[in-house]
């Protein structure tokens, strides 16, 4: 007689096939899991990086736009300065004296201008360019060519490249 609790062998492979496939299934799936939650921490830990770099860019940018204020500001002061002691000058009938003083901080502040690399528009006897200038008048001259600059109203800048305020200007028309 045969015991119905022994399985034959075939029965037996089958069950520690099926055991052996399950086991490599969890190992797998616990891999998997391993694997998933070492690539989210990545993803978080760079996410984290990535702003705390766009803040110190930021805050960087930030600190940069207010030291080039404060070094125009720090530049500004003496020319304030020199208007303040023309201010308190008494008025009298020393008239060119008193020009002669607001020339030099007119001087004094194209200077700085300059150092920081501000130019002036150079329009009087030009021809018309709408990218440096903005025509306020149209004027018939004889002895001025077609779309020629005759009379600069308000002098325009250029920073390097960058135009920081057109010149206002009149132009000769035929």
């Amino acid at each position: 007689m045969s015991d119905p609790f022994d399985q034959d062998d075939g029965t037996q492979a089958t069950a520690e096939a099926d055991l052996s496939a399950e086991t490599a299934a969890t190992d797998a799936t616990a891999e998997l899991r391993r694997e998933k939650d070492a690539l989210q921490d990545r993803l978080l830990r760079t996410a984290a990086e990535f702003d705390n770099y766009r803040k110190r860019i930021e805050r960087e940018r930030r600190d940069q736009a207010d030291n080039a204020a404060a070094s125009a500001i720090e530049d500004l002061l003496p020319i304030i300065d020199n208007l303040e002691r023309a201010l308190q000058t008494p008025v009298g009938t020393d008239a060119e004296g008193y020009r002669k003083g607001v020339e030099l901080v007119q001087q004094q502040m194209m200077e700085l201008l300059r150092r920081r690399g501000v130019k002036p528009i150079q329009a009087v006897g030009a021809d018309f360019d709408p990218r440096f200038h903005e025509a306020v008048v149209h004027e018939a001259s004889a002895d001025h060519r077609e779309g020629e600059v005759m009379e600069e109203l308000r002098r325009g800048y250029t920073l390097g490249e960058r135009l920081l305020r057109p010149a206002m200007v009149k132009v000769a028309k035929a």
